[in-house]
């Protein structure tokens, strides 16, 4: 009754993970949907330079072809010549700054030494000069309208009657003041410099420059251009089958493509559209479901790590919603190549790639020039994931940056020349924006730390702060139990040449191989590696109570573990690296020495469980053989080779590897590998 129980508690666990796995899809592709813009597609990809391919393309309704941006511009740049600058002619200025020289010359007259008779003419000429002056108009020049010369075409309004002017016919500031000193120079019987100095001090800009009119002005004439060029009626053909895409074919097309879509927008059936976008979405990430399920079981079984994929597919495809929302002026400024790095550094190659491949899928449909958009993306994300095939070194992600641009330049040189047909024609400020994308890649590492302590997940980057010996429990290790130390230097260097071999994760299986045996640092005397004086305290133990400190490491070995915050996956190692073996030494000599008393042989056992990994199953192996070979009197590549033969032999007996996924020529590979290597340790010469 109770294992019917247990098994139908298994069952309901099942069910409900099941579950929580289709409603955590369809929470991210409802989100994916949701974010995504609600417009048809347009149904054709067309690039300048190319042939047409497809049958010959007919015009379902009229339709004006748009002006390409170089015509626009122009035309804006010819209209805009056509609005002079707006001036506003103030001539409370003139009569306020004529009462002020009237106003200085009185007070300053008496000091000036000058016979009083002579006031009324200085008086009246300033005031002549001045009005003058005023009357021609005294302006600042505006740099803006300098372009083509110092002298420009002004409208000048006064009382609301616009009178067109030249700035050659106006005085500036500098002007005024020479012509008033010329003026002066022409009555004689005047301190010239007296009445000048009055004068200059009032000389101001009459003719004020309205920025608001002129550029109300200049928008009206902006607004009033047309934006297209001719129309396409219905039934014409826009491009036949087999025509060059040139440019009078490619701006047909972009003008149909925009007719299109502002057709659809307005006609079109939104909840059609609505449904089209979940169906592919759906597919998407249902496909990724069948991945995980056929190949990555490891992962399609914990919700965790699902979750966690499908937050990052969906926060990118939710980013380029928003970026086409926000008509961000560029798409590639978005770092698509973060998606393929997070996933590779997380979990592997394959799911990188596969990943990757769905996401910029997806995005396809949706951004402009969709197959340049894929190609730049599938090549600079496959390059992203082969550049960090194995991250050992952190200056590997500026390195893969370095080469995702070269990547992105190459494809973009190559477009380039394709749509253009020349260099000189190619405007490189349009490959700022994947320089950005590369820039905003490198995110990518804080991320990756986030996501490891949010989903508890172990990355090569956290393996290599643990493989450091600096690390602190290796530290103490080195210290309290250094022969131990030394054995587990050795088991890493086996286990990580034999799984480079035969296919696996190297820096994992190092990392498990040096944490493997930290439990035996409560009793480091007790085992053989650390005893140096000859002394050995299990000669006044009975056996069983040695046998069980012995196995003790193990346990003690996982509290450790956990209080020193090491991850689950390295904690496997510690866990099944005697699977469920025998101490048979202990055993053996209790049954020699006490035949006739009942033992129950699981005090002498290892609680297991047995390797489940290949990792798992090389520590197994390179452990025992490590520590076997230490008993060798006069090693020799015999004796090494009998050893190796006999350790490997007695776990398959022992059914120690068989949920280890390691093949009869995987088991060969490491044996040969384990050899060469004992010989190479112990300074066996090899005959030839």
């Amino acid at each position: 009754m109770a294992k019917l129980s247990t098994s139908r508690q298994k069952a309901l666990l099942r069910k409900y993970a099941l579950n929580v796995k289709f409603f955590m899809m369809l929470v991210s592709i409802t989100v994916i949907v949701y974010a995504l813009p609600k417009q048809a597609k347009f149904g054709y990809e067309y690039e300048k330079g190319r042939i047409w391919n497809q049958k010959d393309l007919i015009s379902p309704y009229n339709f004006a072809i748009l002006k390409t941006n170089q015509e626009i511009e122009a035309d804006q740049k010819t209209a805009l010549a056509t609005i002079t600058p707006i001036y506003q002619r103030n001539d409370d200025v003139g009569n306020q700054l004529i009462e002020g020289f009237k106003n200085d010359l009185e007070i300053k007259w008496h000091t000036a030494g000058i016979n009083d008779r002579f006031k009324a003419k200085y008086l009246q000429t300033g005031e002549d000069i001045l009005k003058y002056v005023y009357n021609v108009g005294v302006f600042k020049p505006n740099a803006k309208y300098q372009q083509k010369g110092i002298n420009y075409p002004i409208t000048v309004l006064d009382k609301n009657v616009a009178t067109e002017k030249n700035t050659s016919d106006l005085f500036t500031r500098e002007k005024a003041i020479a012509y008033c000193d010329d003026a002066i120079s022409k009555v004689p019987g005047l301190d010239k410099a007296f009445l000048l100095n009055l004068m200059q001090d009032r000389v101001q800009a009459n003719l004020i420059y309205d920025a608001k009119l002129t550029a109300r002005l200049e928008q009206e004439v902006l607004d009033n251009l047309s934006i297209t060029r001719g129309m396409v009626q219905k039934g014409d053909i826009i491009i036949a089958k087999g025509s060059v895409i040139n440019d009078e074919a490619y701006q047909k097309l972009a003008s149909y493509k925009k007719a299109f879509e502002d057709n659809a927008r307005i006609n079109g059936n939104h909840a059609l559209v609505l449904l089209g976008q979940f169906l592919l979405v759906g597919i998407a990430i249902t496909l990724l479901m069948i991945f995980l399920y056929l190949f990555r079981r490891d992962i399609y079984d914990d919700n965790r790590l699902v979750s966690l994929i499908l937050l990052v597919i969906t926060a990118m495809l939710a980013t380029l919603s928003l970026a086409l929302k926000m008509q961000l002026p560029n798409l590639y400024y978005i770092p698509y190549c973060i998606v393929p790095i997070i996933i590779r550094i997380l979990f592997d190659t394959r799911l990188a790639l596969n990943i990757h491949l769905l996401v910029v899928l997806i995005a396809g449909f949706f951004v402009p020039n969709s197959f340049e958009f894929v190609f730049y993306e599938i090549t600079a994300g496959m390059v992203s994931i082969y550049s960090i095939k194995n991250l050992i070194r952190r200056e590997q992600f500026l390195i893969s940056a370095l080469i995702i641009t070269f990547t992105y330049f190459v494809a973009f040189l190559g477009i380039s020349l394709i749509r253009e047909g020349s260099l000189t024609t190619i405007d490189w400020t349009y490959f700022l924006p994947f320089a950005v994308s590369v820039l905003l890649t490198l995110l990518a590492y804080p991320l990756i730390y986030a996501f490891e302590k949010v989903f508890a997940i172990t990355s090569d980057i956290t393996l290599i702060e643990l493989t450091n010996t600096n690390a602190p429990l290796l530290r103490e290790m080195a210290f309290s139990a250094p022969g131990t130390f030394q054995h587990s230097l050795q088991v890493a260097n086996l286990a990580e040449n034999a799984i480079f071999a035969i296919g696996g994760n190297a820096l994992l299986v190092r990392a498990g191989a040096l944490y493997h045996d930290i439990g035996k640092m409560e009793n480091p005397l007790f085992f053989i590696e650390n005893q140096i004086s000859g002394f050995n305290p299990h000669d006044k133990l009975p056996y069983e109570e040695s046998a069980q400190i012995i196995i003790r490491h193990v346990s003690r070995g996982i509290e450790m573990a956990r209080k020193a915050n090491l991850p689950e996956i390295v904690i496997d190692f510690i866990r099944t690296h005697h699977g469920n073996t025998r101490v048979d030494y202990f055993y053996q000599s209790f049954l020699k020495n006490f035949p006739e008393k009942f033992i129950n042989e699981n005090i002498f056992r290892y609680p297991g469980p047995i390797p489940f990994s290949k990792e798992g199953g090389v520590l197994m192996l390179a452990d025992s053989v490590e520590a076997a070979s230490r008993s060798l009197k006069e090693p020799d590549e015999e004796s090494i080779g009998i050893l190796v033969d006999r350790i490997v032999k007695y776990k398959l007996d022992q059914n120690q590897l068989k949920d280890s996924n390691i093949t009869l020529k995987d088991i060969e590979t490491i044996k040969e590998i384990f050899k060469r290597m004992l010989m190479s340790i112990y300074h066996v010469r090899i005959d030839y």
